[in-house]
């Protein structure tokens, strides 16, 4: 079986990729998804979590305080370093072990929507990288839209590689800047040419 692994900025439109791939009948494994599952109470990520970053980040319920775990983490590469040697080799397991659930009854392609892909160094563990792009002016648009603000947006920038690097990196690009039927008809060009092994 074939894996994509779909990368890209925060608002750039991953999972708009995600849902098109769905439709397409393509398995899709969100680690996001697989992150927050990590740390819901009574998982063992959630104890060492609390044990690293105290229990300040945890809020009145024993659940994770995901706002102020992130004021920390981001303000602070050490702490988001720590964070991450937690919640990445849980997150790359759990998505291996999907991706190969799959493989075994039989399915030819799947894809992993994995927004740090380069930064947690992945890359190997998928046969093609496609990044999803847009400028960051529109970028920043969409992040007011759910509610960020602009400091907010610059801390999360600041901390991930750069999106024309993640371009250059990729074997793939989709430029999510117009409509979504042209969001979908890249990804449909994507497709035909990386499941006949064309870059």
């Amino acid at each position: 079986m074939k894996v994509l692994g779909i990368t890209g900025g925060i608002g750039m439109g991953k999972s708009a990729c995600g849902e098109l791939l769905r439709e397409r009948g393509i398995g899709v494994i969100d680690t996001d998804e697989i992150a927050r599952d990590l740390v819901r109470p009574g998982e063992p990520a959630l104890r060492e979590i609390a044990e690293a970053f105290g229990n300040a980040v945890l809020d009145s319920a024993g659940r994770l305080d995901r706002g102020r775990l992130a004021l920390q983490v981001f303000a602070n590469e050490q702490d988001r370093k720590r964070l991450e040697m937690i919640l990445h080799p849980k997150i790359r397991q759990r998505w291996l072990d999907g991706v190969q659930k799959w493989a075994d009854e039989g399915q030819s392609i799947a894809a992993v929507l994995i927004p740090l892909l380069f930064e947690a160094g992945v890359r190997k563990d998928v046969d093609a990288a496609l990044c999803v792009a847009c400028s960051e002016a529109t970028q920043i648009r969409r992040l007011r839209q759910r509610g960020w603000t602009d400091e907010e947006t610059k801390r999360r920038l600041a901390a991930q590689m750069s999106t024309a690097r993640k371009m250059e990196l990729s074997d793939y690009v989709i430029w999510s800047e117009g409509s979504l039927a042209l969001h979908a008809a890249q990804l449909d060009l994507v497709l035909k040419h990386f499941s006949s092994g064309r870059r």
